[in-house]
């Protein structure tokens, strides 16, 4: 059973991760753009995933993981329940949105540079 605590040891433990804040709450950014949040209520946190991983997660572990609310939840964005998910499973969805920032730094180089 994670805690916030572990939610930030986990997420800094990533190359170039930095703890910053958004809206009121930490965010943990990557090669800049924000990939985790901590929310309001500290036992969840959320993750930027693309549909396909927040579908997986959904059905790999439906009382852990639920869809953030209106479009942002449709575009990916996933919330985690620390004191319900693994702290593996955590640590696997917090590598798959820090993957995601990088392919999407990586792809906006790409543009520029054409």
């Amino acid at each position: 059973m994670p805690t916030e605590k572990d939610f930030r040891r986990i997420v800094l433990g990533l190359e170039g991760a930095i703890e910053s804040s958004h809206m009121g709450h930490p965010d943990f950014r990557a090669n800049g753009r924000i990939f985790a949040t901590l929310q309001h209520d500290p036992t969840w946190g959320a993750l930027m995933l693309t549909p396909e991983q927040q579908k997986r997660l959904l059905s790999g572990y439906p009382g852990s993981f639920k869809p953030a609310a209106g479009a942002w939840g449709l575009a990916g964005s996933t919330l985690v329940h620390l004191p319900s998910v693994d702290e593996e499973v955590l640590g696997e969805g917090l590598t798959l949105a820090w993957q995601n920032s990088a392919k999407k730094k990586s792809k906006a180089t790409k543009k520029v540079t054409r």
